[in-house]
């Protein structure tokens, strides 16, 4: 069963989670991109309400052949109790159709139970099937602390 393991990842925390995840479980990783400029003054604004339009926006890879993989997780930062525009597109882009998925976000207050049902919702609709999730929270935490919680979550949730 091969394995790929795909985010978005802003701030860098989903990406140590997702690089601890492919690290610790020996799998295949991929960064969206999002081609949307979100730096800047106003970059937040308006990507907090990007991610609450469900708003499409342009991602690197455009298509991805998901046919080798067996299981995928998918991760993205909370942006206002939703997922990422990124993923968002990712999901509404990609091929999942009879994937094992498996979801995860991060966040420094709240919001994962709305953004991981959101994406289920879109994930099944694309024929996958939700096997897990998690979220971790990470508002003080530094990349050892996120990465030594990623690890606590491989092993409670029996990931490997």
């Amino acid at each position: 069963m091969k394995t790929l393991i795909m985010y978005y990842s802003k701030s860098g925390n989903t990406e140590t989670v997702a690089k601890t995840l492919s690290n610790e479980l020996s799998t295949d990783l991929i960064k969206i991109e999002d081609n949307k400029k979100r730096d800047g003054l106003f970059s937040m604004s308006r990507s907090v309400k990007d991610a609450l339009r469900e708003a499409k926006t342009k991602i690197s890879p455009e298509k991805l052949d998901l046919d080798d993989y067996d299981l995928i997780y998918i991760g993205t930062p909370v942006w206002a109790g939703k997922p990422t525009p990124a993923i968002i597109t990712a999901i509404d882009t990609y091929d999942f159709k009879g994937k094992n998925v498996i979801l995860f976000a991060t966040m420094k207050k709240s919001g994962d139970e709305k953004t991981i049902a959101k994406m289920k919702e879109k994930i099944q609709v694309q024929g996958a099937k939700v096997i897990n999730s998690f979220a971790i929270k990470v508002p003080n935490q530094n990349g050892n602390g996120i990465k030594d919680y990623t690890i606590g979550i491989i092993k409670n949730l029996s990931l490997k």
